[in-house]
């Protein structure tokens, strides 16, 4: 594909997963074979049917981590990362009564090195469910113009601002999920916008 604003060509993949470890194998080595001969900007995103992490599940007997092991090495091996997500934490239910519910994190976006750097603002939406026991996710690519582009500049002079840490604590306390790294990147960026105006009404 090629973006119609900034001309860059990207790859999307869109992927539904069996519900059985045995029978995702077979996509996870598709993945591996894509990610070794693909050289432009690449996002994988849908139902892997799996999770990342124990956190990603509440109710229903324990996890056994054993079951994401290939998951989690497709991912490292293909060079792809969580894009986190805004909304809702999890993104299937199996909709039974709140004695035996159910929640996991079964649908997630990754993307390669070269998506992050052509696309920096991406985001992944969880939307509420309508007719389904899956959260449909909204992808949004956010393209930025290089023209008069304006660069964030952090002020020393802030911190002694009375008003500041309850500005900063306010923003950062909006829910991102995703990686360290990736969580600690989307709070900077959507705190720079807010810090700005703040600064222009001091």
């Amino acid at each position: 594909m090629t973006h119609t604003e900034n001309g860059k060509m990207f790859h999307l993949t869109i992927i539904y997963a069996k519900c059985k470890p045995l029978l995702r194998r077979p996509l996870w080595e598709v993945l591996n074979q894509k990610s070794s001969s693909c050289n432009v900007p690449w996002c994988v995103i849908g139902d892997f049917n799996v999770i990342a992490s124990v956190e990603e599940k509440i109710g229903g007997i324990p996890y056994q981590m054993s079951k994401s092991i290939e998951f989690l090495s497709m991912t490292k091996d293909c060079g792809l990362v969580d894009l986190g997500y805004y909304g809702p934490k999890y993104t299937w239910s199996n909709g039974r009564g709140q004695c035996s519910i159910m929640w996991k994190r079964l649908d997630r976006g990754l993307a390669n090195d070269q998506w992050l750097e052509t696309f920096p603002a991406v985001t992944v939406s969880h939307l509420a469910s309508a007719g389904s026991n899956h959260n449909p996710m909204l992808l949004e690519l956010h393209i930025k113009q290089d023209n008069g582009k304006k660069y964030f500049k952090f002020l020393n002079c802030w911190v002694d601002n009375p008003g500041f840490l309850p500005l900063v604590s306010k923003v950062c306390n909006r829910k991102v999920e995703g990686n360290v790294m990736w969580k600690f990147h989307q709070k900077l960026k959507t705190l720079s916008h807010p810090l700005s105006h703040w600064s222009r009404q001091e």
